[in-house]
């Protein structure tokens, strides 16, 4: 095997992607070496390589991508739970100095990892790990979800919320998300009842949906003003979870309604080290998921390589991405 490999190098924020051979590197202790077969773009991504995202510094020079899949090429000293072959996927670097997914190889804390889905494609499987984190953070680990609940989704055709509909669902809940015009389809299609959020106001949707009742879970994908009508949204005793509450909110309709709040900050375990297995164990939630059919990706289908890789990072800025962005990498 060549101990070189292929990866794009940004060498300045905002800089070219640049095709590099590097030394391919070697798992550590509890690593496994992947060959990477696809990477899965996020908008994080991007303003990583802007160096506007002051949560997730990735010091230069850097590889990008934080999701991937890919099959086991070598095993490091104390990993059990994988072996040569396997195909996984995850969230795995891109972020902190971890080299990231845009590269033909990875060795990654095999913590991090789980089987991929037998019934999606390595494209498929790199499209889920971030959003699926993220949505289980929140409506598994925070808000604690119950059959028979009611569940709104800000964004529900966004990379997070439409995962995020697809798990409330598979939950046993009854689920409605906000989108716009263009994608009430594809929220109906999933099995949630769609809100055009610019034909209605909050208290409009809060009526016509909960009868002036409320969610007892809001789901926030979207940040800044969407978080406060979240808030407005959410039922008496409810509960509002946002992977973008970063702003200045006001929480008085949110204690009025003594409603509770959760934050999820999905690069925690990257960044820090810290509750890395339970990544692991949250995707290999999105496997079973996936494979009984409650759980599938939407992908733009759109192909990029890492020769077109700036194209793709186009894709993800313009506005014109109908689903995940996925870079194929093998």
């Amino acid at each position: 095997m060549s101990t070189s490999m292929q990866a794009l190098v940004l060498n300045r924020y905002n800089g070219p992607l640049e095709l590099t051979d590097l030394s391919r590197p070697a798992p550590s202790a509890g690593q496994v070496l992947v060959r990477i077969a696809a990477s899965g773009l996020n908008p994080l991504d991007a303003k990583i390589r802007a160096g506007s995202a002051e949560h997730a510094k990735h010091p230069l020079p850097l590889v990008l991508g934080i999701d991937m899949a890919g099959v086991v090429e070598a095993v490091g000293a104390g990993v059990t739970a994988f072996k040569v072959g396997d195909e996984v996927y995850g969230m795995t670097g891109g972020v902190g100095g971890i080299q990231g997914s845009l590269a033909q190889y990875a060795a990654v804390d095999a913590s991090l990892l789980a089987r991929k889905p037998a019934n999606l494609s390595m494209r498929e499987a790199a499209a889920l790990p971030l959003a699926f984190v993220t949505a289980y953070s929140g409506i598994v680990d925070r808000a604690r979800l119950q059959a028979g609940q009611t569940v709104l989704v800000q964004g529900g055709a966004g990379g997070v919320g439409y995962v995020a509909v697809q798990l409330a669902l598979a939950l046993g809940a009854t689920v409605s998300a906000t989108a716009s015009t263009r994608d009430l389809d594809t929220v109906a299609r999933l099995g949630a009842t769609p809100i055009d959020y610019r034909a209605q106001t909050v208290e409009q949707y809060v009526e016509s949906h909960t009868r002036g009742a409320g969610f007892d879970l809001v789901v926030d994908t979207v940040g800044g003003a969407t978080l406060d009508a979240s808030f407005a949204a959410v039922k008496h005793f409810g509960h509002v979870v946002s992977a973008l509450g970063w702003g200045t909110h006001a929480l008085a309709p949110l204690s009025f309604r003594e409603a509770t709040y959760s934050g999820v900050f999905t690069l925690y375990p990257l960044l820090t080290g810290l509750y890395r297995s339970h990544h692991g164990e949250m995707l290999s939630a999105a496997t079973r998921l996936a494979e009984a059919g409650h759980l599938a990706p939407r992908v733009d289908p759109r192909r990029f390589d890492l020769a077109s890789a700036e194209l793709a990072y186009e894709a993800l800025s313009d506005g014109s991405a109908r689903g995940k962005i996925v870079v194929d990498v093998a």
